[in-house]
């Protein structure tokens, strides 16, 4: 039985765990296209990635997988090398059975879980409600939209259930009070935004919103996971990444 696209994205990560090199034979090396900017486009910087990581202190811990077409998402806890510990998120795009394009989100692991108790990836974990994957989307681009971009906070309680919310940020706690008052510091000094929705991809209960502002001022990636139940927002993963000047970039083919 062949594997599915999201069960060979998480072969792949491990590599970096195993140093097998199978996995690799999933990318397609005439076509790559590379969006981390610290790496250049092709399979060799990815080979000499891997070979620079030291074997024994390199962990991957893939936590939530999900697949819509030809995309696969991880979402995953690392420990690699110098950097540490370390959060992500990995997409892949496929075409003709082979990964074409790839995007990530990192950033370091907190030293302390957040004010509610949760770290950056505990949580469920199951991709159930497969019949909502279209509907849940939805939902999930009208909250990105209207309250992330638009900010219009005055709708925020009608994606959520009696104002119950599991949140894994690192910068706020659970329940839809605290979100709320964190988008209401933001709109009010004006360093954090969101700017405009790249990417939205998702699996029954599970989808991916990509997104692109500001964090303290400059340029970000956003990542927000988001689990739904009964057609409201349940819980939140997210990662945040500041995004380097243009002129160190390895690639040009940018974030998004």
């Amino acid at each position: 039985m062949e594997l599915s696209k999201k069960a060979r994205s998480t072969m792949i990560q491990k590599s970096l765990e195993t140093r097998e090199k199978f996995p690799i034979s999933y990318f397609d090396s005439r076509k790559y296209i590379q969006h981390n900017v610290g790496l250049e486009d092709g399979l060799g910087p990815i080979l000499q990635f891997m070979d620079n990581l030291p074997a024994d202190c390199t962990q991957v811990t893939v936590c939530r997988a999900i697949e819509d077409g030809d995309y696969s998402v991880l979402h995953a806890d690392y420990i690699l090398g110098d950097w540490g510990s370390m959060v992500g998120f990995e997409i892949h795009r496929w075409e003709d059975d082979r990964i074409v394009e790839h995007w990530d989100n990192l950033c370091p692991t907190p030293i302390q879980k957040n004010v509610s108790g949760r770290s950056m990836t505990d949580g469920a974990t199951e991709v159930v409600d497969l019949e909502r994957t279209q509907s849940n989307k939805a939902l999930v681009y009208e909250f990105t939209k209207k309250i992330l971009v638009d900010g219009e906070l005055s709708s925020l309680s009608n994606y959520f259930a009696d104002g119950a919310l599991v949140q894994h940020s690192p910068y706020y706690g659970d329940g839809v009070q605290s979100f709320e008052a964190m988008m209401k510091a933001w709109q009010a000094d004006g360093e954090t935004a969101y700017q405009r929705m790249h990417l939205l991809l998702g699996e029954g209960n599970m989808v991916l919103a990509v997104s692109e502002g500001i964090f303290k001022n400059k340029p970000a990636a956003f990542y927000d996971l988001y689990r739904l139940a009964n057609d409201k927002i349940a819980e939140h993963w997210e990662i945040f990444e500041t995004i380097p000047p243009r002129n160190t970039w390895k690639n040009s083919n940018g974030k998004f």
